[in-house]
């Protein structure tokens, strides 16, 4: 289907798809029906570590991890020597469509970018995040995302596999709700993204009651959709906690109580502590007088940035509460999503292992693909990254990504890989 975009965007969507297809920089030719990855340690994503093994890949699909065996004959076989293999990893909250403009200021829908323009933004978006070793993100508030999605699932634009909310949700009625929960259902959205409290800069206040709450949430899960929930006061999340919807992104504001209350109901608890903030301090002038970027919402993300650590740190000794990843990436920060992981090891003291896991099988399973994606292990897609480093010795290493394969199809290897196909 062709979205708002229209036709001058597909098209542009089709050749650049067509280019990363046919140009080596950007992915190599199909995979040998059987690929044999060789690593010095494999990282499953369930929080186990295997040493000089193995990943056999057949048709895009795990089929084996473990000891070293023979290759089998016409197989391709990809030694990786000392660099870590771990799954490909998920960011369950990152919003490609968001860019600056050749001007150097974030894009809005008045400063004369066409459809063209913003589309092919987000697919170089995309491309800096599948580079970055992630290779499924998911998006929650932008209609272009169902086109994306599209061109990178079939027409072999470069990206992660994308998971969408289109439009999210902030206002109407509980039947106006519920109405519009069933209409995402019909445009092709994968969840729900509802607006329970302000933006961090507008102070976080919870801004629908908890019968809205209450009505979009139970609606989603008749429909069989996951609802992800912007809350930052406590408030709030007290009130999206006692709804038992899905997730609840950011909760800077969350206390011991409102945690307690997201275990004991199976909320997933979604914090960001660095990257979203820091990102956005850090490229100022690029935002600034656009809406409430001014002067108290910078000064609002900075008081948040030790609360957001805070947080995660109360979150990790929180008995039963998962905490999954999403780092609320936007314009600037596409490519630099793995720098929340180092944060919450740095600044909440998570161990480098339980990070890894939250940002691969927890996410999988958060987002109801805990049996496709998130794990190294028979049966997954063949999402598989490798860094030059040891991760769990030194989490920062999760910045040296040098190889790259999604649903089998090596898309970067830019270490030094000896590759050979066994005769």
């Amino acid at each position: 289907m062709i979205g708002r975009l229209g036709q001058a965007a597909t098209t542009a969507l089709s050749a650049l798809a067509f280019v990363a297809a046919s140009g080596p920089a950007l992915s190599q030719s199909p995979p040998a029906a059987t690929t044999v990855i060789r690593a010095a340690r494999i990282l499953d994503g369930r929080g186990a570590t295997l040493t000089n093994a193995e990943v056999v890949v057949t048709d895009g699909k795990i089929v084996r991890v473990g000891a070293r065996t023979a290759v089998p004959a016409g197989a391709r076989l990809i030694d990786l020597g000392a660099r870590t293999v771990l799954p490909g990893l998920i960011d369950a909250h990152s919003h490609l469509t968001w860019y600056f403009n050749r001007q150097g200021r974030y894009h809005t829908a008045r400063d004369g970018d066409t459809p063209v323009q913003s589309m092919l933004a987000a697919a170089a978006n995309a491309a800096a995040t599948l580079n970055a070793g992630f290779t499924t993100v998911e998006s929650p508030g932008s209609p272009e995302d169902k086109d994306l999605r599209e061109w990178i699932e079939t027409q072999g634009l470069p990206g992660p596999r994308v998971v969408t909310s289109l439009n999210s949700i902030s206002r109407g009625s509980p039947d106006t709700l519920r109405q519009l929960v069933r209409q995402r259902k019909e445009q092709g959205a994968d969840l729900i993204k509802l607006f329970a409290s302000a933006s961090i800069r507008d102070g976080g206040t919870q801004t629908l009651t908890d019968e809205q709450i209450a009505a979009v949430c139970s609606e989603a899960r008749s429909q069989g959709l996951r609802v992800m929930v912007h809350a930052h006061s406590k408030e709030s999340v007290m009130a999206v906690a006692r709804a038992k919807c899905t997730e609840i992104t950011h909760g800077v504001f969350a206390d011991q109580e409102s945690l307690d209350l997201m275990a004991a109901n199976g909320v997933y608890f979604q914090p960001q502590c660095s990257l979203v903030f820091s990102n956005y301090l850090d490229n100022r002038a690029k935002y600034d007088g656009i809406g409430n970027y001014n002067a108290e919402g910078f000064a609002a993300m900075e008081r948040a940035l030790p609360l957001a650590a805070e947080v995660i740190r109360k979150a990790l000794a929180t008995p039963n509460l998962k905490l999954t990843y999403g780092t609320d990436a936007v314009a600037g920060a596409h490519g630099r999503n793995a720098e929340d992981m180092i944060c919450r090891v740095q600044k909440s003291g998570e161990t480098p292992m339980h990070v890894i896991v939250s940002a691969t099988s927890v996410n999988a399973e958060a987002m109801g693909l805990g049996n496709r994606i998130g794990s190294i292990a028979a049966g997954y897609e063949a999402d598989i990254i490798a860094l030059d480093g040891d991760p769990v010795a030194d989490i920062t290493n999760v910045r040296r990504v040098s190889f790259v394969m999604k649903g089998g199809k090596v898309v970067r290897n830019d270490g030094t890989a000896q590759t050979a196909s066994i005769r």
